[in-house]
């Protein structure tokens, strides 16, 4: 095959049992994809990795079928179109797609979504300004319903995802915003985005850590970890208090159940929400979303962070890295 013949995908090839490992992925060399009717060939520029993907590696039913074995990954990416015309898709158009984890894709033309690469750097439509900032700004405003005034705890706070919550949350209102995150340095980082408040959860119980961060209770949880921090959460919020539960990360590898949470009863009395969600659900936000983050991105009261790991035989390990909690911000892979 010619060089510009030659298309490079991960493959999943086998399951992991607990943590997952290098060798259940797998590099394979194929042909670039030819487009047929209505479809077409974009090659990606950046793709990422996220913690839902772990999920999608076991063979069980959930919201997202199992990533099958013997064949690409996927997930968010965004390239240029290179191949094939469609209805409002040509060739040199930037498009954001979900068939990551290779370097040229074949897409039905339908299900890409064109973006303007002058609004904002390229990648900030796969993190602040894509899934994860949506996911980030749904839970807080419409699952969680913060409110001004409110004091907010994030766990997992440094992350892609945590670390908007914390800055979308004072950017409307917050009257106090507390993160946890897993080193010193990405507490130094909360400080430097806003928050008014961070600690180290390996620097002793959380539930100690918290109430001295919010000695006057929490209103509004937003978990991406689980376990323990949503242990400690439950018994620092207040009365009516809402939790948005977006992951728990803590849990993702383990072989045997969580210990915590161990005081559930707290719920009844305190008649806390504890609400699940999906981005998926809240896709009538997006056009309010994208006007009002975009908006504080251009007039600098936002930042993002990204990790940006070069190739796409890096792929895997970037996406091991965002497990072990390597990344400041959003984990991208530059294909």
């Amino acid at each position: 095959m010619s060089e510009a013949s030659v298309n490079r995908e991960i493959h999943l090839a086998s399951r992991p049992d607990g943590w997952p490992t290098a060798e259940n992925f797998r590099l394979v060399t194929t042909e670039v994809p030819t487009p047929g009717p209505g479809q077409v060939v974009v090659r990606n520029r950046f793709m990422s990795v996220d913690p839902y993907m772990r999920g999608r590696m076991n063979d069980v039913k959930s919201y997202v079928p199992p990533f099958a074995l013997d064949a690409p990954l996927d997930g968010g990416a965004i390239g240029e179109v290179v191949a094939g015309e469609a209805e409002g898709v040509k060739p040199g158009d930037t498009v954001l797609h979900g068939l990551g984890w290779r370097e040229y894709a074949l897409v039905d033309a339908k299900g890409v979504r064109k973006v303007d690469p002058g609004l904002a750097p390229v990648t900030a439509h796969l993190s602040v300004l894509g899934m994860t900032g949506l996911t980030a700004y749904a839970g807080l405003l419409d699952v969680a319903a913060m409110k001004p005034g409110e004091t907010v705890f994030v766990s997992g706070a440094a992350g892609a995802v945590g670390s908007m919550v914390g800055q979308i949350a004072k950017l409307r209102g917050a009257g106090r915003v507390i993160g946890s995150a897993g080193s010193a340095a990405k507490v130094e980082r909360l400080a430097a985005l806003g928050f008014d408040a961070a600690f180290d959860y390996h620097d002793g119980p959380v539930s100690k850590q918290l109430k001295a961060a919010a000695p006057d209770g929490v209103d509004v949880y937003f978990d991406n970890v689980g376990g323990e921090h949503l242990e400690a959460a439950i018994g620092a919020m207040n009365l009516h208090g809402r939790a948005a539960v977006c992951g728990m990360i803590a849990q993702y590898n383990a072989t045997e159940p969580p210990a915590a949470p161990r005081n559930l009863a707290l719920v009844i009395g305190k008649r806390l929400t504890l609400r699940g969600f999906l981005v998926s659900d809240h896709g009538h936000l997006r056009e309010q979303f994208v006007r009002e983050v975009a908006g504080w991105l251009r007039e600098g009261r936002l930042s993002y962070d990204e990790t940006i790991v070069n190739g796409i035989e890096q792929a895997p390990e970037a996406f091991l890295g965002l497990l072990r909690g390597e990344n400041l911000g959003k984990m991208l892979v530059r294909l």
